[in-house]
Parts: structure tokens; C-alpha cells; sequence
């Protein structure tokens, strides 16, 4: 795994903008198609600068894996959100959780 900062940076940018799209789309502008582009092309620089950071995925390891269900279930979100399958506060909460799954996963790497 490369330890690059540039590329650490970009990651955790991407992952800002991230929830901060989701916020917008969660608490105001569900309507606005500026939330849903900046959702989208944050969700691509997370997994473009993730894999990158990898080079090579470990394929006896597990958490990358897990992350990238993560990844999935956040891409996923503003659709749940706009189809009401689940209140938006609680969407929220499941939201940041998965992010800190993320984050922990990322930094401890326990399995």
C-alpha cells in the first residue's frame, strides 16, 4: 500500500465532499441535480484514489472488501432517501457510521 499524501489528501476530499452531498440531498435540495453530480463524482474519486492507494488489492485480506460494500451502500443512499425507504435522520446516522466503518477499517485494517 502506497502512503503517498497526495493521494491520502484527495481520498479524504473526496470523502467530504461525499457526505457533504449527502447532507444536501438528505436536508434540503433532494430536488437539485448539484447534489446528485457532486455525490456521483466523489463517490468515483474515492474508489479511483482507494484502488490506487492499494496498487494491488490484498486478496487474502478482507476489509477491502467490506469498504467497498460500504462504498455501494453510500452510493445507494440518496436513492433510499428519495424513495423514502428510510427516514432521512435515520439514513443519516446509518451514513455516518458507515463512514467511520470506513475510516477504522481503513486505518486499523483488523482482518
Amino acid at each position: 500500500m502506497i502512503h503517498d499524501p497526495k493521494l491520502l489528501t484527495l481520498h479524504v476530499a473526496g470523502a467530504f465532499a461525499l457526505f457533504t452531498a449527502l447532507g444536501a440531498t438528505l436536508f434540503g435540495s433532494a430536488g437539485k441535480k448539484g447534489p446528485a453530480i457532486v455525490h456521483g463524482i466523489s463517490l468515483l474519486v474515492i474508489l479511483g484514489v482507494g484502488f490506487a492507494m492499494l496498487q494491488k488489492p490484498p486478496m487474502q485480506q478482507y476489509w477491502w472488501m467490506v469498504k467497498l460494500g460500504l462504498w455501494l451502500f453510500l452510493g445507494t443512499a440518496p436513492a433510499l432517501a428519495k424513495r423514502k425507504i428510510l427516514p432521512g435522520s435515520v439514513l443519516l446516522v446509518l451514513c455516518i457510521a458507515a463512514g467511520a466503518t470506513a475510516a477504522w477499517l481503513g486505518h486499523s485494517k483488523p482482518f
